[in-house]
């Protein structure tokens, strides 16, 4: 038996009727695209986050780069985030025109560091975008009291935490605006691409949703210039039914979770650490170890194929090596991206699968 770190046809099954039935409805209707579907995904989203409004969008990378357009973020202005993320975080930052400056993370956490802000502010800074990494939340006070001090736009990048929640409220909920990507194998996906913003700001919210269909106050009458990002109606029914079943999901990857942390073998494996006061949504369960390459072999000789979240962080990347601009110091991203490794976890992992998975790792010696 092969277990991948991740399995998104494993939810389609989980779901098989419901989602048949939804996809049914919307090719045997009248409207395919921003339809009714598309409407029911925005207010059930915004419900569920605790937020006034949500906008869905062709993918996650367009919704980050249309809530910096929605800032009005572009040329000459700088937007501070982590190189340890999805390279989308910080094409997203370039492709408005802006310039990413990059900052270390927590070490336990893997999320931005908030000690680390002060040294890379300057006049051309105009937003901190965080990254819930993994699925933990990131230091949402400290990096509020920043952004609230030197008032700055505060973005969240909640594409690998949907349901995660920090002192009771779900990220995506603390920000000025956030982020999700919908991919398929997210812990709220898509059969495609797909994704969301969330706001409080009803004014922010109006621009979001004319800068996603070129800029259309109504129909062929650009208000100003957009571009094309439409959810599409068919990912949206999808996403309205995976949605009522994301807490139980996420109820389902912790379980998983505790086994692995209480398991596994502390001598051989970091196990994460999940941020007080919070609900790590595991999106990935990511442990550190020595010898990884070895590990890997070692697991894929027995049907086991984890994962490398992320091979590289950004700035040592080819295409950035060298261009970005950082606060200098990145010892603990570095360090970290030698000795990750993201084992398998979704929803519908069995637990027997789960504990030969412990089996396997602890009978590992590199």
């Amino acid at each position: 038996m092969k277990i991948d770190f991740a399995n998104p046809s494993a939810q389609f099954h989980a779901h098989k009727g419901e989602i048949e039935t939804a996809i049914l409805e919307v090719i045997r209707g009248n409207q395919y695209i921003l339809g009714d579907q598309v409407k029911k995904f925005e207010e059930n989203f915004a419900t569920y986050i605790g937020v006034e409004k949500a906008i869905g969008v062709a993918n996650g990378t367009d919704a980050l780069e249309l809530a910096l357009q929605s800032l009005e973020i572009g040329a000459g202005d700088e937007v501070i985030t982590v190189s340890w993320t999805a390279v989308a975080t910080v094409a997203a930052i370039e492709n408005v025109g802006a310039s990413p400056v990059l900052v270390d993370i927590e070490h336990e956490f893997y999320t931005l560091d908030p000690n680390k802000l002060q040294e890379v502010l300057s006049p051309k800074t105009k937003a901190v975008l965080v990254v819930h990494l993994y699925g933990q939340p990131a230091d949402m006070e400290s990096i509020s009291n920043f952004c609230n001090k030197n008032k700055l736009f505060l973005i969240e990048d909640v594409s690998q935490a949907h349901g995660a929640t920090l002192n009771g409220k779900k990220l995506g909920s603390f920000g000025d605006v956030a982020c999700f990507s919908c991919y398929p194998t997210k812990n709220l996906g898509a059969i495609g691409d797909a994704g969301i913003i969330a706001t409080n700001n009803t004014i922010l919210a109006e621009k979001i949703l004319l800068l996603r269909e070129y800029g259309w106050a109504k129909r062929y009458e650009s208000k100003i210039p957009g571009r094309n990002s439409r959810l599409d109606e068919i990912q949206a029914a999808i996403l309205n039914v995976k949605l009522g079943f994301l807490d139980t999901d996420n109820i389902s990857r912790n379980e998983i979770a505790n086994l692995y942390r209480e398991k596994l073998d502390p001598n051989l494996f970091k196990t994460p650490i999940v941020r007080k006061s919070s609900q790590h949504a595991f999106h990935l369960f990511v442990i550190q170890s020595e010898g990884r390459d070895d590990l890997i072999s070692h697991l894929n000789s027995h049907g086991i194929f984890p994962g490398i979240h992320y091979p590289k962080p950004i700035h040592l990347q080819e295409a950035y090596i060298n261009r970005l601009k950082s606060g200098g110091d990145m010892s603990a991203t570095e360090t970290v991206s030698k000795k990750i490794l993201s084992l398998p976890i979704y929803p519908e992992l069995s637990l027997e699968n789960v504990k030969k998975i412990i089996q396997v790792l602890n009978s590992f010696r590199s």
